[in-house]
């Protein structure tokens, strides 16, 4: 009798599966329209369509009838504080490709997220970036020789860092045996370019360039005039990087679009940083609503008057970086064309930029570009993931991380679609967006 009534007793529900959803799995296959997807132990166990398909005893069962699941976003460049974690995820961001902060903090962080207890987006970290003297921020680690450069080097892949970032500082010199001790710990590379071009960068090694920089120092005629601005301070060199690209013409930077797409670096625009910073004396093109969702205290710690002042930025400048953005734009359709990998990154907790609903916004961006809703989406799930080294994210299939996002519309006929998130599931637990905002 004991062991029939211990037979005949309910199953443990250790299963969620979500019912009725079009699932878009982000690798290319058509849309399985009306399907079963099951999550068991933090993975995904079965992918199906509904009709025939008998769900397991021991699965809650969650209607979706509907809604489109896509994996979930990834922002590939951001600088991730503890504040904005929940944030993420209720903008259905389940990682964070955190590209430089202090280093046992953000490392420290890391860990912590991923031990669980957290509601909190998977974090891979570079640690404390590397750049040359003097080093632009506190946190990073300041090299001024290939020794240095190797220790420092050394210290990251000890400490965990999942990738090496390198800073506008670091020049030809320094980038080669930092590409070359980066080789010996299997650590890519990431560069904000500064007194390297981007030719000289991807042929040196470098995995992926951040903010589409060093690309207008590679076709200037007098390159020197650019690093003199960049040697001078950090905005001095980033004012005069968004500059020189007004007056860039198409014939070279779609040949250098080319050639960077056949050396098959990475290329994280950033849109969003670069529109943003290109109108913050346009109040009104800010994106309140995604403003309203940062704590009180953000926009004072931000101290945008600060910046601006700091900056030096005019009249001038703003319509100078507007009108940049139309040739950064050309740049991303002639690479995209020529076969060249994009990841969407936002760069927030920055100045104006937001985390989680900042990508969004990019991936408005990116299609305004000329990129279709399809590969807008792949530049924030499975060109990251890939990025990241990260096979089992990006994608919808068995055997996968349960890492996804369920939206009231499909993004591939708006991409704006991606804002109407339901339900986002991070290492296989469920939530609603309106529950975590209501914790914020």
């Amino acid at each position: 009798m004991v062991l029939c009534l211990a037979a005949c007793a309910p199953r443990t529900k250790d299963r969620i599966a979500l019912v009725g959803g079009n699932v878009i799995t982000g690798a290319g296959d058509p849309v399985l329209r009306d399907a079963v997807v099951v999550i068991h132990a933090g993975h995904i166990e079965t992918v199906a369509p509904r009709e025939g398909f008998k769900i397991p005893k021991s699965a809650v069962t969650v209607d979706v009838t509907g809604g489109w699941i896509i994996p979930g976003l990834i922002d590939g460049h951001a600088h991730v504080e503890r504040w904005a974690l929940a944030r993420y995820v209720a903008a259905g961001v389940t990682t964070v490709r955190d590209v430089g902060g202090q280093q046992d903090s953000i490392l420290g962080l890391r860990e912590e997220v991923s031990l669980g207890g957290i509601i909190a987006p998977r974090i891979f970290s570079a640690g404390a970036m590397l750049d040359g003297a003097p080093a632009t921020f506190p946190e990073a680690t300041e090299v001024t020789n290939a020794d240095q450069v190797r220790k420092a080097v050394d210290q990251l892949a000890v400490g965990g860092a999942d990738y090496v970032k390198a800073y506008t500082r670091i020049t030809p010199a320094l980038l080669k045996p930092l590409m070359d001790e980066a080789a010996t710990f299997d650590l890519r590379v990431t560069a904000h370019l500064g007194l390297t071009d981007a030719l000289t960068a991807v042929k040196l090694g470098v995995t992926s360039i951040e903010h589409l920089s060093g690309i207008p120092e590679a076709l200037a005629k007098n390159p020197e005039k650019l690093y003199a601005e960049h040697r001078a301070s950090f905005f001095r060199g980033w004012n005069a990087f968004e500059r020189a690209w007004v007056d860039l013409d198409s014939a070279g930077l779609t040949q250098i679009a080319i050639t960077l797409a056949q050396e098959r670096v990475v290329m994280i625009p950033t849109l969003v940083l670069h529109e943003t910073f290109s109108r913050l004396d346009q109040a009104d093109n800010l994106h309140p609503e995604d403003l309203r969702t940062l704590p009180d205290s953000q926009m004072q710690r931000w101290n945008v008057p600060g910046m601006i002042a700091r900056a030096g930025w005019t009249t001038a400048d703003y319509a100078a970086f507007r009108a940049a953005r139309h040739n950064q734009d050309l740049f991303l359709r002639a690479f995209r064309g020529a076969g060249g990998r994009i990841t969407a990154g936002t760069d927030a907790s920055n100045q104006m930029l937001v985390p989680g609903w900042g990508l969004h916004t990019e991936l408005e961006l990116l299609v305004a570009a000329g990129l279709t809703p399809s590969d807008a989406l792949k530049t924030a799930t499975i060109n990251t993931a890939e990025l990241l080294g990260a096979d089992s994210l990006g994608i919808i299939a068995p055997g996968k991380v349960a890492d996804l996002v369920v939206l009231k519309e499909n993004p591939l006929l708006d991409i704006r679609n991606t804002r109407g998130v339901l339900h986002v599931m991070v290492r296989g637990q469920l939530y609603q967006p309106d529950s975590l905002r209501a914790g914020f």
